[in-house]
């Protein structure tokens, strides 16, 4: 796709809105000219008429007639004019028009209507006017009528017009100038920050995770939220790239570990001689040590799958807490009787959870196993599941060795330990609590450590509970463990 400039398009915008306010407005000049000059023009027609009406005077002759008695030489030459008595005979007209039929009036208002004269467009209007013959005389004289036809010439008019609609066009041509070479400093005056913010976001690489914003971004209101996220997702991505360097190390460090220890086995058998039966312990040692690197490997890929999961597809079916939990203690009885601790399962009302059953059962076996393997024998395990605040709990209590306060917060990181020579005793790797920790997490879910020295450990796990009316458009079915 072909890239634009947005600064570009702000003023394109702004120019083209502008010219449309530019000819909206010479089309408002346009009416309001017409109106204003024609109204003008009909003004000085009626003005110019009325002093040719009071050009009639009385003829003095024998039949009581009226002339025009010269003053009407006063108007302008361009004008056209024609002057009838009561009996439409001609007293006089301007010499550069030939004069019009009286009926083209007939009919017509005492607006101007469109005549032409020589070749020109004219306006004409036609009016009526008594004369008084010899009013000295008793009965104060004889009035006679005068129609009048007086027009003048309508291109000075639109002349007019249309200069004040240019006007209007051409000034606002300069102000579009204007205002586009405005435009494009001010734009790129008050961009500054956004290329600056750009500019320093292109410092940040996997090896420079430097970002500080300036204050002038931070004090603009419409980039300071956008450098707050930006500054949020570089601590995020920061603090998932040292986990991710954190995560490879360990993994190699653990695998070296184990792959050293087979080596070493190997190496142990091979020195010299040995008999059937130390043959038959140096493989064992060897296939637990492959056991151990299978494990490892194991829970680095269960890790890896949880956390690229996306949410629309851990929200797929609907699990019962209830049948998870026997199921759990079930497949853990061996182990339990083997170790001596026995465990008390306490289940309330039946709890629905939008979670995929292996995930929640991977979550409840990894927690009891380390309960299990951290209890002396004859101490119980009690697991109880309830509803609290929408959301199931399950809460696994012990009554083991505990864990001290300086590892509580690190229990979550992968390959933690708080005791490395006891873990590799029962097997673990330090990934069991970092699954179970990924795993609700991503359900919006949450779990918590507390633990004493001495008196035992307790792992709340509270994952989001569907209501009734959620479970209505989903299957039921769908929870069988």
């Amino acid at each position: 796709m072909k890239p634009y400039s947005l600064k570009r398009r702000l003023i394109a915008s702004v120019l083209l809105i502008e010219f449309i306010s530019a000819i909206c407005v010479c089309a408002l000049a346009f009416g309001y000219e017409h109106h204003a000059r024609f109204k003008s023009f009909d003004i000085m027609l009626h003005g110019r008429a009325d002093s040719l009406l009071g050009a009639v005077q009385d003829a003095e002759d024998a039949h009581d007639n009226v002339m025009l008695d010269g003053t009407e030489a006063n108007l302008p030459k361009s004008d056209i004019f024609e002057v009838w008595d009561q009996n439409l005979r001609v007293l006089g007209k301007s010499p550069n028009w030939n004069g019009i039929d009286p009926s083209f009036f007939n009919g017509h208002s005492k607006k101007p209507q469109k005549i032409s004269a020589g070749n020109h467009p004219y306006g004409a209007i036609r009016i009526s006017g008594m004369r008084m013959v010899d009013p000295g005389d008793k009965g104060g004289g004889i009035p006679r009528v005068v129609q009048i036809v007086y027009g003048a010439p309508l291109e000075p008019v639109w002349d007019s017009i249309w200069e004040a609609v240019e006007f209007y066009a051409w000034s606002s041509i300069v102000l579009l100038l204007l205002t586009g070479v405005v435009m494009y400093w001010l734009l790129n005056r008050e961009l500054a920050p956004l290329r600056e913010l750009a500019e320093q976001a292109t410092r940040v690489s996997a090896t420079s995770w430097t970002f500080h914003p300036s204050a002038r971004v931070t004090r603009t209101t419409e980039l300071a939220p956008l450098a707050h996220a930006l500054q949020t997702l570089l601590v995020g991505l920061k603090r998932s790239f040292s986990k991710q360097r954190q995560f490879v190390g360990d993994a190699a460090h653990e695998l070296k570990t184990a792959v050293s220890v087979f080596k070493s086995s190997l190496q142990l058998l091979t020195m010299k001689p040995r008999t059937a039966a130390e043959y038959q312990a140096g493989l064992e040692r060897c296939q637990s040590d492959c056991e151990r690197m299978e494990q490892i490997v194991a829970g680095m890929l269960t890790l890896a799958r949880v956390e690229e999961d996306q949410p629309t597809d851990r929200a797929s079916s609907i699990t019962d807490v209830s049948i998870i939990l026997r199921n759990v203690v079930q497949q853990l009885d061996s182990l339990a009787q083997l170790r001596q601790v026995p465990v008390q399962l306490s289940t309330g009302v039946h709890l629905l959870v939008a979670m995929e059953a292996s995930q929640l059962e991977l979550v409840c076996s990894n927690i009891l196993v380390n309960a299990l393997q951290h209890s002396a024998p004859g101490q119980a395990v009690n697991i109880v599941s309830r509803l609290h605040d929408s959301c199931a709990e399950i809460e696994f209590n012990d009554h083991g060795e505990g864990i001290n306060a300086a590892s509580l917060p690190f229990v979550f990181d992968r390959f933690y330990r708080s005791d490395p020579s006891r873990s590799r005793q029962t097997g673990g790797a330090g990934l069991g609590l970092s699954i179970c920790h990924a795993i609700v997490t991503a359900h919006h879910g949450s779990i918590e450590i507390s633990s004493e020295v001495g008196q035992g450990t307790s792992v709340l796990v509270r994952i989001p509970a569907l209501t009734p009316d959620t479970n209505t458009s989903r299957n039921p079915l769908a929870s069988s463990a």
